[in-house]
């Protein structure tokens, strides 16, 4: 596997790490790294670089990425998916269906995007999620880019559960994403669902789960 670039389908409930730690045991090399993280509740892509072909992750990591999520709305969360304290928003008016696809209009063609105060992204040496659970981090701290939407439209909706499909910038925080959707919408929303389905022009439909690289694997030292 010396030099490969493989693609993974990362299941939900693994960190990025977790799947670079899980290949360098399948294939007994300990240079493999990754052209972009996934949050450990998503699923879907991870280009992974196995050996020398590590030097061709830097080009990979600012390719556009689509992917497909769902967002629970009529509550927010502190850290914009499920992993975070989930409070209900009092004096809900159901956002009609018009109401959604104007609201994500919004978004077309890029925004001024907030990173969420549960990321990694540093304020002083400090990681932004490591002073957020100490509760010293505050929305103002919250630092922001420009990012590129080429493309955002609802899938479903049937409420409370809105499911989408957005193609991005490199760098865009689709649990931000909700989480402004649902401000725009007046009645909060957390991402519940995210799955990255392309990176640039690789797909999903040809990635492996962790299984079947295992079973590769196993195939290939027994051959």
């Amino acid at each position: 596997m010396e030099g490969c670039i493989l693609l993974v389908d990362k299941p939900s409930g693994w960190t990025s790490h977790d799947v670079i730690a899980k290949l360098r045991g399948i294939f007994h090399i300990r240079r493999i790294g990754h052209a972009g993280t996934l949050d450990p509740f998503a699923t879907g892509l991870l280009i992974i670089g196995v050996g020398s072909a590590t030097k061709k992750l830097t080009a990979l990591v600012g390719l556009d990425k689509t992917y497909t999520a769902t967002a629970y709305l009529g509550a927010t969360s502190t850290t914009f998916d499920p992993e975070g304290v989930i409070t209900p928003t009092k004096y809900i008016r159901q956002p009609m269906p018009n109401d959604v696809t104007a609201a994500l209009k919004k978004f077309q063609k890029g925004y001024e995007q907030k990173a969420p105060l549960y990321s990694a992204k540093k304020i002083a040496g400090k990681k932004l999620y490591e002073l957020a659970r100490k509760g010293m981090a505050t929305e103002e701290m919250r630092p922001s880019k420009f990012i590129t939407i080429s493309m955002l439209q609802a899938t479903s909706y049937v409420w409370p559960f809105l499911t989408f499909e957005v193609s991005c910038s490199s760098g865009t925080y689709i649990r931000s994403l909700a989480d402004d959707i649902g401000r725009t919408l007046g009645c909060g929303a957390y991402l519940t669902q995210l799955r990255r389905i392309s990176i640039g022009n690789y797909g999903i439909k040809e990635a492996k789960t962790i299984d079947q690289l295992t079973e590769t694997s196993a195939h290939l030292q027994s051959s």
